[in-house]
């Protein structure tokens, strides 16, 4: 293969696609420029895939959990050898800054080594039976071969944060990762590749959703399903998955809400506002989008909010002074343009940005102002709907009680952050908010590895990813009853 041009990763080989078609990748700083090409697969290429997959399962299951950890330790040594590479394709492709794809890449080296841990851990209970001369006990056991699905804005992050549990509890995986992040994945598998994964464990095949993730929720030798994406993406594959028997994980949308009390720490609150809902561009789906602020700090939060705003960088990414970057493609760019319009549109006060960037270096790419929406109220558009891009809209409330109302009165239920130094309120928010992530004094966006991921609402179909939870989907329970 050139650099960056890869073909499909199908039984531990590299092979071009039956469809003798490609899918370039370009960069959305340079929307001419083109990072690399992948396959524009088939569903036979697909369908090989998931033959490898199934085939190889029935060695790999039998492998000690200790043993199929030992390969997830050399991914990660691969990762780790190539990391500076991977982030910069990452920077290139989908406009992540390089401090960030860097943090991402150093993400993914660290959940590898955790679940290579995981296989040295329990993996069921020994139960007492009514009968004294039997042993009874549960055993943990993989679900067979896994599709992968995900999107273009972690791409190495969430591919391994479900590849990684998937292979340790001894399942097999195909993964469809999404063209704007492509390239970035496809150098991850490469990590997998060197790494001597036995052959069909691992597998990559590239092309639209609509043929290969389309593909993989139908396809009846695939177990189990796990995707993050869109909403209505989402909730197509759990309905196919589910007409079949299949087992499905889906991670979606979000609209959350940092709320600022009027006993917060204002320039803290601040920068988490900022960090929380502009980094990366917005494009995280537990970014900061709806900023709820008590009225009697209101006018002083908004006025210190939009000072330091002014104040972001907005750049290529490759740049260490870069801030943020640019929409990750240009569907996204007039997504978030439409988003904008509409903000006016319906009423909101546009009291910061909201413009497409275009001086100098930036004339060539998908960039958008930092913007912040004043007045905005709970039944506007930019306050219901995922925007996914650098926008947050303020909110204006009297109390506390008041602004968790508000806070759950969207379809979504990611994340969610209160700055705040009374307890009471802090206790009240826990235990109220609708949301599977609970952020105190701190942004709403980032998680853990090793604490539970996922949402409630619209946000996810309530399972739940990362940590010791990530066993509940990629395996099923056999209990034994042992009796001499």
């Amino acid at each position: 293969m050139s650099e960056n041009a890869f073909l499909n990763y199908i039984g531990g080989e590299w092979k071009a696609s039956a469809s003798g078609e490609v899918l370039e990748s370009y960069n959305p700083a340079k929307k001419n420029e083109v990072v690399g090409s992948v396959q524009k697969s088939a569903r036979g290429d697909l369908d090989e895939a998931v033959a490898h997959a199934k085939n190889a399962q029935k060695a790999w299951r039998k492998l000690a959990g200790a043993e199929r950890g030992n390969y997830l330790y050399q991914a990660a040594a691969m990762l780790e050898e190539n990391l500076d590479d991977i982030a910069k394709t990452m920077t290139k492709e989908m406009g992540k800054s390089l401090p960030e794809a860097k943090g991402e890449t150093t993400r993914g080296i660290q959940i590898l080594k955790y679940y290579a841990g995981e296989g040295m851990r329990s993996d069921g209970d020994v139960i007492p039976s009514t009968d004294a001369s039997a042993l009874m006990f549960s055993k943990r056991v993989p679900i067979g071969v896994v599709g992968v699905i995900t999107p273009w804005n972690f791409p190495v992050a969430i591919p391994i944060w479900k590849m990684a549990p998937a292979l340790i509890y001894g399942n097999t995986v195909v993964l469809k990762p999404a063209t704007e992040g492509v390239v970035t994945a496809a150098k991850v598998i490469e990590c997998f590749e060197k790494a001597g994964f036995p052959a069909g464990v691992v597998n990559f095949v590239s092309g639209s959703g609509s043929v290969i993730g389309q593909g993989l929720a139908e396809h009846t030798d695939v177990s189990a399903v796990t995707f993050t994406g869109s909403n209505n993406v989402g909730k197509n594959i759990g309905k196919i998955v589910a007409a079949r028997g299949g087992k499905y994980q889906l991670e979606m949308g979000g609209k959350n809400p940092i709320i600022i009390t009027e006993d917060a720490d204002i320039e803290a609150a601040v920068d988490a506002t900022l960090s929380g809902g502009l980094k990366s561009t917005g494009q995280k789906c537990t970014c900061s989008s709806r900023v709820i602020v008590q009225s009697s700090i209101y006018d002083q939060f908004k006025e210190r909010l939009i000072e330091k705003a002014k104040e972001i960088t907005v750049g290529d990414g490759m740049d260490a002074s870069t801030w943020m970057g640019p929409c990750a493609s240009e569907g996204q760019f007039n997504t978030v343009k439409h988003y904008i319009a509409k903000g006016k549109e319906e009423g909101a006060t546009l009291v910061l940005g909201g413009n497409q960037l275009t001086d100098g270096k930036l004339k060539d790419g998908y960039y958008i102002e930092p913007t912040i929406f004043d007045d905005v109220t709970t039944d506007m558009t930019i306050a219901q709907e995922e925007i996914f891009g650098p926008v947050l809209a303020l909110m204006k409330v009297d109390t506390v009680e008041e602004a968790i109302e508000l806070a759950n009165d969207v379809d979504f239920g990611l994340s969610a952050s209160i700055f705040s130094k009374n307890i009471d309120h802090i206790l009240s928010f826990i235990d109220d908010i609708e949301a599977g992530l609970v952020r105190i004094n701190s942004e709403t966006a980032g998680v853990e590895l090793q604490a539970p991921f996922g949402g409630m609402k619209a946000s996810s179909s309530y399972s739940r990813e990362q940590g010791q939870a990530a066993k509940e989907f990629f395996t099923t329970m056999k209990t034994v009853f042992l009796k001499g």
